[in-house]
């Protein structure tokens, strides 16, 4: 038996990410980003559909903007929940203006973000985000998401089919979702 305590700061994270997938590569991509301790922050569910708040607003307009900021990038269903966000982003080409390497010998690590991969536009989505939720409240440094994302690469129609339908019945089914919390 371990007697080790058990301390939040010094745990190591492994990633979920694919070791050897190029997560700048054209994809269509499903995200799943949670609030930080999964507070309920965006909204609530009434009568079965999401009512942002401003918090909740500044995701969806946050969410567009990527679109607008990216022309390589383009959106598919997405929901904002109270304490999470689903979406589908699609990678159309590589970004090539981010995403030239700078030498010949440019070989990035494994988990090294990659410009114009879809963790680093998720990163700048989050940071967005949390700029702006940060300057309504009036804090500094105040944590709005987790760390990290779940992604998974949707690999036919079926796959996309399944997750549209998971992202649309979102709402309805609040009350037994693995994230629900009740305030």
């Amino acid at each position: 038996m371990h007697n080790m305590k058990y301390n939040p700061e010094e745990r190591h994270r492994k990633s979920i990410r694919l070791r050897e997938y190029d997560y700048s590569e054209p994809n269509w991509y499903y995200v799943t980003i949670c609030t930080y301790d999964r507070k309920n922050l965006f909204g609530d569910i009434k009568n079965s559909k999401m009512v942002l708040n401003d918090f909740g607003k500044f995701v969806n307009e946050e969410w567009l903007r990527t679109k607008e900021l990216r022309k390589n990038i383009d959106l598919d269903e997405y929901v904002i929940m109270p304490n999470h966000f689903h979406g589908i982003l699609i990678i159309e080409r590589r970004d090539t203006a981010r995403c030239v390497p700078t030498s010949i010998n440019d070989k990035r690590k494994f988990g090294e973000m990659q410009p114009g991969s879809l963790s680093a536009i998720i990163r700048s989505f989050k940071s967005a985000v949390t700029k702006r939720i940060n300057e309504l409240k009036n804090v500094q440094g105040k944590e709005v998401w987790q760390k990290g994302f779940y992604e998974h690469i949707i690999r036919n129609e079926h796959d996309l089919y399944n997750i549209r339908k998971y992202i649309g019945l979102n709402p309805f089914k609040w009350e037994i979702d693995e994230y629900y919390q009740s305030e």
